[in-house]
């Protein structure tokens, strides 16, 4: 039975990609944050409860916030101060960014502890994926609190950017959907696997061209099909979640 809530199909969705995330181990404790804009304007939003471990959200124990109302940090059930800070920010000043995935997942948070600033090259077809989107931050702050919350929206209000590395920190992807941002999420985290894991062999690296790259990074992300495989992918892992008679969806 559907729980008496607003936004279900959306809570669904944002629940099932807390589960896969532990799953698959891009879960750190009980911090990162998911969220996803409810709104036109992005001020509302939906967000996991605060140290609330991944494994056991469920779509009704989403928390639905405002991004002007800072007092909501004083009621009772608040949300992550840092969280709310950073997502809230993203959401109202880039409209784009419907929903915004940060986790310290090993590997890309490997590329973000390296000195030199690492945008990952199109080595392989999952890495062209991000060709031109990725952007660093390069000016990390300490946590991220409404000051780093309006820094980083500023870096991605260009709308070709959809990954950022936040340097000393960790990943924040971007999409129009959870199913787009969880796709982005699970790939980059894969795409920088594959390089860290390349660059330990110590051999040369096989960098696609610009024009191939750019090619299969447009084929990969063609608007005329938007994000078919990040949609069957999070209906697929609904699928599984529901036949193991998962509670996600409560």
């Amino acid at each position: 039975m559907k729980p008496n809530i607003n936004f279900y199909e959306e809570r669904k969705d944002l629940a099932a990609s807390f589960r896969w995330a532990e799953r698959i181990n891009l879960h750190e404790g009980v911090a990162n944050h998911f969220s996803l804009a409810v709104n036109e304007d992005g001020t509302e939003f939906l967000m996991n409860p605060n140290m609330w471990h991944f494994s056991r959200i469920k779509a009704s124990d989403l928390l639905l916030l405002n991004a002007n109302d800072k007092s909501v940090l004083q009621k009772e059930n608040p949300p992550d101060a840092t969280a709310w800070g950073l997502h809230g920010a993203i959401h109202k000043n880039c409209k784009h960014a419907r929903c915004v995935m940060h986790v310290h997942s090993i590997y890309a948070t490997v590329l973000a502890s390296l000195k030199e600033d690492i945008i990952i090259p199109p080595i392989n077809q999952i890495s062209c994926l991000f060709f031109g989107k990725q952007i660093i931050d390069t000016e990390y702050g300490g946590l991220a609190f409404e000051e780093e919350g309006q820094r980083c929206s500023n870096l991605l209000k260009n709308e070709s950017f959809t990954t950022m590395i936040m340097g000393n920190h960790g990943l924040l992807v971007i999409g129009s959907n959870v199913a787009e941002a969880f796709n982005r999420l699970f790939y980059f985290e894969r795409a920088a696997e594959v390089y860290v894991k390349a660059l330990q062999t110590r051999k040369p690296l096989k960098i696609l061209d610009e024009v191939v790259a750019k090619k299969t990074a447009e084929e990969l992300n063609n608007e005329e099909y938007p994000n078919p495989a990040g949609t069957a992918f999070l209906k697929e892992i609904k699928t599984i979640l529901s036949n193991e008679n998962s509670d996600f969806d409560q």
